[in-house]
């Protein structure tokens, strides 16, 4: 068969196309070689953990924004408001959102050409035996120079797209960072307020065990001055009032501490703090579980949201340094007037042009690029790691604070009742003192008894408050991923492809550099 020449016939086409695929073939042979390098860890999701009978749905409400109003009305609420506005962590979260946008927007500007401009007069003497001969040898010139110049990387891999994406996963991760450090602000601010508000009770039933005490004090000087009491029964109520005074000073070194842990936690000095009202607690609220909790969990958690977004840039980061493996192709023009005569620099005849590509081939970098490329899969490796442990730490704080509320609530009705218990023998021993049959002393027990159990309850009481405030942050605290424009599953490249994944591990391992 008599062949045709390249330059005739129609398979030139063909024949050139094939030519052009072998050569890019034995070029992405000569490269640095990444094989065996890879992961197999894999993302688990919300099936895989078993919570239908631990967490059983209810048909309940996810938290809402405004929750904290909800437990401590106004005053509450203009507390957290306060602190979002001037706490200097969230300050420092929100510089964070504003680095990762920045660099989003430095990894966005590598997928343009550059244009540069440059303008320069050297005044050079020549050499006589130099490049340039006479009469430029052994003279002094001004060498002038303005242009433009052009650079463009083709990113025929992908590489910057994939760097761009890394950097926008990364200020997704640090913007649902940012509602995280937000909600545990306004945890924190709740808790100490409800502690304060428990602080401030304790302390009031504390003092009316004091009066009660010292009442009961004088009775029994009065018994024992009529011979009907001994002097124990005096010395055991002045050791009673004595470790009730005690107790009070705790109480009170409580109540100030809490005063500057919130004024703290505003960002302000301790004098703050004083001039905060006493909180009441609350009344216990309703802590039905909303449905589908373990799935939904996924976008209301901003601790997930944020590590799953870590994971998604930790996946890009591995196809960008994959990406070093192959030939790197730069486009470079420049365009100017050049000349030794300045009188002659914008002549027609002082232009001067070039264009041109420049191809990199990484052939061998000492194992450089593999290494780089294995601190990149230790990365998504970990990434991976932390987003799995993170959603097994998010249902059992839910779980947690479940179980925790079940068994405060049942303490809760044991302890109302012995209150109501403690409360129905002091009106008996009230009817009898009236009806004669009695002393007041059994009347002052039964109200030292009382006063004890209604201490009990108010701590039952505000454990059930701060525990309904654990579970409204382990629900996220109103915090909604789709809401906020964040939601992993709803994420959209910027250059409209999927993002590369980690290729898996295999175990015939090259050690090629």
């Amino acid at each position: 068969m008599t062949s045709l020449p390249l330059s005739q016939g129609a398979g030139t086409p063909r024949i050139k196309a094939t030519i052009a695929a072998v050569g890019m073939t034995l070029l992405l042979s000569s490269c640095a070689s990444f094989h065996g390098i890879g992961t197999d860890a894999k993302i688990r999701h919300s099936a895989d953990y078993a919570a239908a009978q631990t967490l059983p749905g209810q048909g309940g409400e996810w938290p809402s924004a405004d929750w904290a109003a909800q437990i401590g009305g106004a005053p509450l609420q203009a507390l957290v408001d306060e602190a979002l506005a001037d706490n200097p962590n969230l300050q420092a979260a929100a510089a964070r959102v504003a680095a990762a946008r920045a660099a989003a927007e430095n990894a966005r500007a590598s997928l343009y050409p550059t244009v540069g401009g440059q303008a320069s007069a050297t005044r050079n003497r020549f050499s006589e035996h130099g490049l340039y001969p006479p009469p430029y040898g052994g003279g002094w010139y001004t060498d002038s120079l303005v242009g433009l110049n052009f650079a463009y990387e083709l990113d025929f891999w992908g590489k910057h797209e994939d760097e761009l994406q890394a950097a926008l996963s990364q200020g997704r991760a640090a913007q649902a960072e940012q509602y995280s450090a937000r909600l545990m602000l306004a945890v924190s601010i709740t808790r100490t307020w409800l502690q304060l508000g428990r602080q401030a009770s304790q302390l009031e039933l504390t003092q009316r065990q004091i009066a009660l005490r010292e009442r009961l004090g004088k009775l029994n000087e009065l018994r024992f001055k009529a011979g009907l009491d001994t002097q124990s029964e005096n010395e055991a109520t002045r050791q009673q009032v004595a470790s009730l005074r005690a107790e009070a000073a705790q109480w009170q070194e409580a109540i100030a501490l809490s005063r500057n842990q919130l004024a703290a936690l505003l960002g302000k000095g301790p004098d703050r703090g004083l001039s905060i009202p006493v909180p009441t607690l609350p009344a216990d609220a309703d802590t039905a579980l909303p449905n589908a909790l373990p799935l939904e969990l996924l976008g209301r958690r901003p601790d997930i949201v944020a590590s799953r977004w870590r994971v998604e840039a930790a996946s890009s980061e591995i196809a960008s340094a994959r990406a070093d493996f192959y030939p790197n192709v730069n486009l470079t023009a420049f365009a100017g007037l050049s000349s030794l005569d300045p009188s002659r620099l914008l002549t027609i005849a002082s232009r001067q042009i070039g264009i041109g590509p420049a191809l990199k081939l990484p052939i061998f970098a000492g194992g450089r690029l593999r290494a780089q490329l294995k601190g990149r899969v230790a990365g998504y490796e970990n990434a991976v790691a932390t987003y799995n442990q993170s959603l097994a730490d998010a249902l059992r704080d839910v779980a947690d604070a479940v179980q925790s509320l079940r068994a405060a609530q049942t303490q809760g009705e044991q302890q109302r009742a012995a209150t109501q218990a403690a409360a129905n023998a002091l009106k008996l021993a009230r009817d009898r003192e009236r009806a004669g049959t009695s002393n007041m002393l059994p009347v002052l027990a039964n109200e030292m008894s009382l006063l004890s159990q209604q201490k009990v309850e108010l701590d039952n009481r505000a454990r059930r408050a701060d525990l309904h405030v654990a579970l409204i942050r382990a629900l996220g605290g109103g915090f909604d991923a789709a809401a906020a424009g964040i939601a992993p599953d709803a994420q959209q490249n910027a250059v409209g492809q999927q993002r590369p994944q980690a290729q898996p591990n295999n175990s015939n391992t090259k050690n090629a550099s």
